[in-house]
């Protein structure tokens, strides 16, 4: 498990540097993302999971909606504050957990939603100009997205891991494409003058952190209790931290500090009550 918080973490980095030091178009690196993804496992498309209008949001809000929306922050933001940020996605789960599968939740759970929006606030918060960070702002807006995938996807069942990852892979692929094409004509440019480090980047983050990371987890997910492996993915949040202070040199002041603990403790406390939804947040939350 720790060795696939840390694929997360390096992506989130290399995403970064794909969209700032490259200056890589966000709806092309989401493309050619899910494009090589859905190359690499389109032997296992079929049999199709059902119904396939699950499947259609499941695709649309885990994948391209949530990602794009990261890449786009990440323009901005550090990667340490969109790792932290992106934890929104489970309270936000929990949330609709209630809301759309009628769910209950006990007080401890609701502490930890609690815990979890006001650290993320805390962090997204510039004291300066008493605003938000528009970038983390974008980050927190792709996680909620996604965990109403992540809720959509519970009421999925009988469908391999593989096949999820070739159908989110395909349906996010052809809009994002589209919308890339349209929007962002001098994509294809921009990547050719990058040349060997996107290229080295964007397999990094297709076939290493997607199809093997993700695979990975979700086959530890099958054997060991959720509410063990669930908490053991904060370790993510923290490793970005670290990389980001190393590599891109990010900012980490006391004030996001705290804020990274109050959020993460919330997170914890959510991720250690009986909770199917969260593990499935964890697999598709954006890191880059």
């Amino acid at each position: 498990m720790a060795g696939v918080c840390l694929l997360w973490a390096l992506n989130t980095i290399f995403s970064k540097i794909a969209v700032s030091t490259y200056d890589i178009p966000p709806l092309f690196l989401g493309a050619a993302r899910f494009g090589i993804v859905a190359l690499a496992v389109c032997p296992w498309l079929f049999p199709a999971p059902r119904p396939m209008w699950r499947m259609i949001i499941v695709g649309l809000t885990m994948g391209g909606g949530t990602f794009v929306f990261a890449f786009i922050g990440l323009k901005t933001a550090s990667p340490s504050g969109v790792a932290i940020v992106s934890q929104l996605g489970v309270p936000a789960a929990t949330i609709l957990s209630v809301l759309i599968l009628g769910e209950r939740i006990h007080w401890r759970r609701g502490l930890g939603v609690v815990l979890s929006l006001g650290g993320v606030l805390l962090v997204m918060w510039s004291p300066k100009d008493l605003m938000v960070s528009t970038g983390l702002v974008l980050a927190a807006t792709g996680a909620i997205i996604g965990s109403l995938g992540a809720v959509t996807m519970k009421q999925m069942t009988g469908v391999r891991p593989l096949t999820f990852q070739a159908w989110v892979g395909l349906i996010s692929f052809v809009p994002l494409m589209v919308f890339s094409l349209f929007l962002e004509p001098q994509a294809p440019a921009l990547a050719l003058k990058a040349g060997w480090p996107f290229l080295g980047i964007i397999l990094f983050s297709a076939l290493v952190v997607s199809v093997l990371g993700h695979t990975t987890y979700y086959v530890l997910i099958g054997r060991y209790e959720a509410n063990l492996i669930a908490p053991l993915t904060l370790m993510m949040p923290l490793a970005t931290i670290g990389l980001g202070v190393l590599i891109t040199h990010d900012p980490f002041t006391a004030r996001m500090a705290l804020g990274t603990g109050i959020a993460l403790a919330g997170v914890l406390i959510i991720a250690l009550r009986r909770d199917h939804v969260a593990p499935l947040v964890e697999l598709w939350r954006p890191r880059g």
